[in-house]
Formats: structure tokens, sequence, C-alpha cells
């Protein structure tokens, strides 16, 4: 049994560092662009008189390094191999070891760097969930349409499942969609909700808008998702919502007689859930990698300065109210670290069987890993936390400045405990499998629950 990284996932983040350190970090140094990482990073990102938005200097950076990353060949890597992916069979390994490297980096972790900076979800190696999406589910014309555009990034899709009233229980949610016949007399649909929390909706092309077709409140099946451009007469944005770590571009969507032909619909009428769990696993282990990168980062810097800090005519690391709350934290990131690496090579590993039997990756990935998942995901996402907090305790008073990294790391991963799952769904994922039902027990069908339970877990 071996532990290390495999060789050639070695070579790539040997390469990956050496494009950063000739590329990427010149053009972060270049001008005045540092003052988007240091402490003046929150009001260098933010139009704090236009609704909290990001600056467009900021937003041309980024787009700036994503080209540099896309014209060396690193960009698309996660991308299907026909638009320019590596079209690797151990993907979830490589983005995991990815995610988790630039995260946990001395010079350019804690997710605060050109490199990789995680408020905008921006990477040099890039995660884009609409083009895994259009891949699967896209009709020819659609991913014929959207991909490339997507690839160009002249497409921008917000993803439009939670709304003002449902988060995680987004089967009950609000919107519908009403079949019509449009003035072209093409078959159409009438739109009526809201939509929240709906990323990038600024500067977004278009909106991928989950409406209920048919069924009651509560059933998975009966929703459909649409491709709506966002210049669609009834689309519009009602605010903006400030966050804990601004800029924000995290938009309250209305939807009043939003009008779209037939041709709008992505993957199957009804089912459209579907498409939301598509690429649920990969992202939440792909966070997960991140967050414990940033723990990493964070215990790393804390030790560094320890060391160095003299208090009392010895150095602060002496002391045991420092080191022991260090101990614990590096020793449950480095479990989380192989848990996450393991768990990524199940998930490559039930890949490549699925797709050698024609079967959907994600669903298998569902039955039999998505505990696993769970408790990267939620267990990474605290971890993050907890170490920027630990961090700010042991640097002080400069700790809790801006001129450290700390409170932006805290501020930015606090949100992920909420977001991609929260925190309280996916440990209740990991319930269900370790007790063997999967309802709350509320409505008495437990043990039909767990007799469903059992059974899929011999598939």
């Amino acid at each position: 049994m071996n532990f290390e990284l495999p060789p050639d996932v070695q070579s790539y983040l040997s390469r990956l560092d050496e494009f950063i350190n000739s590329k990427i970090l010149p053009l972060q140094h270049a001008g005045n662009n540092n003052r988007f990482f240091d402490h003046r990073r929150e009001a260098s990102r933010t139009q704090w008189d236009n609704g909290g938005l990001p600056t467009d200097d900021w937003e041309h950076l980024l787009h700036e390094a994503r080209k540099l990353s896309d014209d060396a060949g690193f960009y698309r890597f996660a991308f299907p191999k026909e638009y320019g992916g590596a079209g690797s069979t151990s993907q979830n390994l490589y983005m995991s070891a990815i995610r988790y490297h630039l995260a946990s980096h001395p010079v350019y972790g804690g997710g605060v760097s050109l490199a990789n900076d995680l408020q905008n979800e921006h990477s040099v190696v890039g995660n884009n969930p609409i083009v895994i999406m259009l891949h699967h589910y896209g009709t020819p014309e659609q991913q014929q349409k959207f991909i490339p555009a997507s690839v160009r990034g002249e497409f921008r899709a917000t993803f439009g499942l939670t709304e003002i009233h449902h988060g995680s229980d987004a089967t009950h949610m609000d919107t519908t969609a009403t079949p019509i016949t449009l003035p072209s007399g093409e078959a159409g649909y009438t739109i009526n909700g809201n939509k929240k929390w709906q990323t990038g909706m600024h500067n977004a092309t278009h909106c991928l808008i989950f409406a209920r077709t048919s069924g009651k409140a509560g059933s998975p099946k009966g929703i459909t998702a649409f491709i709506v451009p966002r210049d669609t007469p009834g689309v519009t944005v009602a605010s903006y919502e400030w966050t804990l770590n601004m800029p924000t571009d995290h938009a309250t969507v209305l939807l009043e007689d939003v009008k779209v032909p037939a041709s709008a619909i992505l993957g199957p009428v009804d089912n459209g859930l579907a498409i939301a769990q598509t690429f649920t696993h990969e992202n939440r282990i792909r966070q997960a990698s991140s967050s414990c990168g940033a723990a990493r980062y964070c215990i790393d810097r804390s030790v560094e300065y320890a060391n160095e800090r003299k208090v009392f005519g010895k150095p602060l690391s002496s002391h045991q109210a420092i080191q022991w709350p260090l101990v614990e934290l590096s020793t449950q990131a480095e479990m989380l670290r192989l848990l996450i690496l393991r768990t990524a090579v199940e998930m490559d590993q039930v890949t490549a069987a699925c797709k050698a039997s024609g079967k959907a990756p994600w669903v298998a990935i569902e039955k039999q890993l998505g505990h696993k998942i769970g408790m990267c995901n939620y267990y990474a996402n605290r971890l993050a936390t907890e170490a920027a907090d630990r961090a700010i305790q042991v640097h002080g008073g400069v700790g809790y400045s801006r001129h450290y990294p700390f409170e932006h790391i805290w501020r930015h991963f606090r949100r992920y405990r909420i977001t991609e799952g929260s925190e309280e769904v996916q440990i209740r994922k990991v319930a269900a499998y370790l007790f063997g039902y999967k309802t709350t027990g509320e409505s008495g069908d437990q043990k039909k629950a767990q007799e469903l339970n059992k059974g899929e877990a011999k598939l």
C-alpha cells in the first residue's frame, strides 16, 4: 500500500508550480495588482457605491490569469476531452491533489492569490460545472452553441436552484413552468417564481433555472431545467445580497411571465433534478480538498510564527497553550487529507466501472461513496474555519489585522459550511449510512427506509 501521490500527479504539480512562478505571480506583482491581495483586498475588489459588485479591474485581472493558464494548457484540465480536457482516468485524484496543493502552498496558498483565489472560485486549473452538465445532458445544438462559448468565457450561466423560501428543501420550490404556445406557434413554457444566491448574475449571459413542471411539492420528480437568456423579458434582479466576505455577485432574481421555447429545456422533462446532482460529488470533494489545504496553510504559518516570535525571552512555540491546539489541528488535517485522497481514488474507480458498463457514474457514486464525500466535505469546511481562527489567535493583534490573510480565509471558508450542501445535510447523509435509514424517522417509515437502504447497498 502506497500513500504517496503517483509520480504523474507529482510531475503535474511541479509543472503547475513552474507556470505559476513564471507567469502568474509576476502578473500578481505587476503594477498595483497586489492591492487585490494585501490588506486593501476587500476595498479594491468591491464597488461599494454600486451594489457591492466586483470592480472591473479585479475581474479583468482574473480573466488575464485564466487566459495565461489556458494558453499554457492547464485551465481546461477537468473539462471533457473533446473540449480540451486531459481525459484522465484519475481526474478526481488529480483535482483533489491540485486543489489541496494550491490552497496549502506557502507562497500562494490560503486561497488568496492570483493562482487560486477561492472567493471568486478562481483557479488556474478551472472548475466549470456548467460545461459538464451541458456535456452530459445538452442536445447536440445546445452543446455546439454553448460549450465552446463557455470555454471562451462568452457563455456564463447562473445556477438557479435555491429560492427565497427554499434552500436545502429544493424539491419544495415555488418556481413553476407552465406549457404554452408561443406567438410563433412554437411550443414553450411560462416561468414564474424566484431564485436567490444566483452567483455571477451581474455578468451572466444566461440563467439555468429549475422549475416545477408537474407533480407535488416535495417530490423530486416533476422538476425541469431551462436555459434562460439573461435579457429575457420578466427576468429581474431584485437585489444583490451583501455578504460576510465582499464583493458580492449573489443576486435575488424574480421571474414573472418569463416565456421560453421548449428548446430551452436542458435534459429530461420532469427529471431535471438529476442535472443538479451530476456534478455534486466532484464539486464537494474538490471543495473539501481546498478547505483542507487552507487549514494546512493556516497551521503551517502559525507554527512558523510561533517559532519566530519571542515572548518573555523565549519562543512563543515553547508554550503548551500554543502547541496543543496546533497539534490537534495538524493531526486532523493530515487524517482528513488521506481520507480525501482515498475517497477521490474510489470515485475514479467507480467512474471507470460505470463507463465500462454504460452507466451514469454519479448515481453509483452517490450510493457507494456519498457518505464518505459528505464526511470529507463537512469536516474540511469546519476545519478550515477552526484553523483560521486559531491562526488569528496565535498571531495575536497582527493576526486580527488585514495585513495577514487569516481573517479573509475565515470569512471566505465560513460560507462553505452552508453552501455545497450545508454541514447539517451532509452529517445527516453520513448518519443515514451509519444507522441504516434515509428519513428523519418522523413519518414512521424508518423500517421501510432501512430495508430500502439495505437493498441499495447490494446494488
